[in-house]
């Protein structure tokens, strides 16, 4: 049995790289898959990395620091047996509302018409009254605003607020349990972005080098400009910050945030309790293309898979879904309860490899990209060297894009084109190889620092063709920045023929 489940693997593995004509095709999709639980058994998250898990996240809003230092340790350990680029993301709690426990550790029941107390004072909860964790929630509500409780799924109007306690009559009623999330729609509540817990947080995920932020519930600009100082202030420098649009505010600046952070995230959980769910398909479209648009990594996520915590294959509906978020564009799909606390996080993360292969052979890049972009679309060096490298793979059906980088800038430019050409992130630096594992279509290796272009060119191609993206006789377009190792000065591109 176990020879049997060790060779479907490997015939599973064997589908990421397919022989295509001349060409070789890799999933360009990437996969951000949630730990927790289900993926703590090693031997579970290492065939979830070779069925194509590209990200590893970290939820802040639970467990303890032991709990995740402990699954980093899991991660950097696949990491260095696969020689896999497997990034790791911290999604930090944010200024969320939650209730706090209950005297009942099941929790307590409230039915339609009961009344009930929101309160600030700390105290254990019943079908009476329960604490809130926000101290300026009776100043930002007002009798007639509603509140929802747990994703939407219990629902309460306020009557009155009397100090610390917000008075209100149930709507909708169902089971309260400890910490479950508390909605506003339409009210802009005036947390301060930055909690002393994301505080604490941040600091572990900087001593612990983690690739990237998912910085939950950002409003405004101004959130990811604070979260971005206090990370430089802990000597974290080099972290991505993905910035996620959960609420009206969100959506309302997403000009100025997307100006600000280095990725996007659409998370359609708390956005489908604080904006009317029916336009919860336009809002993902919309902000899949301005950051498309803005060269920037944009993800999709939030019950993709949903049904596969429990069940072994996905709903039509969900399949339609992840294919829809790729031929929208998305950088990347994300798995949370599916792989965090399923029943089949390995298939799930099949699933999402198999939808996105068969997705992407259905879409013409090339023809998208004469569309899209006849021209650079900006005005500077490595925009209009990146457009033009594009053009010349496409022109000459070749087998790869390498991109010699040192700060993975010149590679996400290649990438915001969407060329069906492979692209091929090499560079010296460790961390910007995992970082590049989260943009699209890219296939990072390490490479060693050389001592003139044409040496570093040469083994740019030898790692090329070691990692199976190309061999020997193909056609492979090549672009980096002269003098080497200046980021930011990508000026070069040169075609090359593989020979020996």
């Amino acid at each position: 049995m176990s020879k049997y489940c060790g060779n479907l693997m490997r015939l599973f593995q064997s589908i990421l790289y397919l022989s295509y004509g001349d060409n070789i095709t890799m999933k360009k999709t990437k996969i951000i898959c949630t730990l927790g639980p289900a993926t703590d058994n090693p031997q579970t998250l290492e065939k979830m990395v070779l069925s194509g898990m590209d990200v590893a996240r970290f939820n802040f809003s639970h467990g303890a620091y032991e709990d995740h230092e402990k699954r980093l340790k899991e991660v950097i350990a696949v990491r260095e047996k696969l020689n896999a680029p497997i990034a790791t993301l911290l999604d930090t709690k944010g200024p969320e509302v939650r209730l706090g426990d209950f005297e009942n550790p099941d929790g307590a029941v409230i039915n339609e018409g009961d009344k009930f107390v929101l309160t600030t004072k700390m105290c254990l909860g019943n079908e009476k009254k329960c604490y809130v964790n926000y101290e300026g929630l009776p100043r930002d509500v007002k009798a007639g605003t509603v509140i929802l409780i747990n994703d939407g799924l219990i629902s309460m109007k306020v009557d009155s607020v009397k100090g610390s306690d917000i008075h209100c009559t149930v709507i909708d009623g169902g089971l309260l349990t400890n910490h479950k999330g508390v909605n506003v729609p339409g009210v802009d509540l005036n947390m301060p972005y930055l909690s002393e817990r994301d505080m604490n947080d941040l600091k572990f995920g900087a001593k612990h080098d983690f690739d990237f932020i998912a910085a939950s519930f950002v409003r405004s600009a101004t959130d990811v400009t604070i979260l971005r100082n206090f990370v430089e202030a802990i000597g974290w420098k080099d972290v991505k910050i993905i910035s996620k649009i959960e609420n009206t505010q969100g959506v309302d600046n997403i000009d100025d945030i997307i100006a600000v952070s280095d990725g996007i995230m659409v998370a359609r959980g708390d956005m489908g309790v604080e904006i009317d769910f029916q336009r919860i398909p336009a809002i993902q479209k919309m902000i899949i293309r301005k950051v498309y648009d803005a060269g920037k990594i944009v993800v999709t996520a939030t019950q993709m898979l949903e049904s596969m915590i429990n069940n072994p294959r996905p709903t039509r509906a969900e399949i339609t879904d992840v294919a829809n978020a790729i031929y929208d564009g998305t950088s990347a799909i994300m798995l949370s309860g599916e792989s965090a606390v399923g029943k089949h996080p390995i298939e799930a993360v099949q699933t999402m490899t198999s939808i996105a292969l068969t997705t992407e052979g259905d879409i013409d890049y090339k023809r998208q990209f004469d569309n899209f972009y006849p021209e650079s679309g900006g005005k500077d060096i490595t925009s209009a060297i990146s457009h033009a490298t594009v053009t010349t793979a496409h022109d000459l059906n070749a087998s790869a894009i390498i991109t010699v980088t040192k700060s993975g800038t010149t590679a996400r430019m290649i990438s915001k084109f969407r060329p069906q050409t492979s692209i091929v992130g090499a560079t010296i630096n460790q961390k910007v190889w995992r970082q590049l594992s989260l943009s699209w279509g890219v296939k990072p290796v390490l490479c060693q620092l050389k001592n003139n272009t044409d040496e570093l060119f040469d083994h740019a191609v030898e790692v090329t063709v070691k990692a199976g993206v190309a061999k020997n006789g193909d056609t492979v377009v090549i672009t980096a920045g002269i003098p080497l190792g200046m980021s930011g000065t990508t000026n070069m591109l040169k075609v090359h023929k593989i020979n020996g």
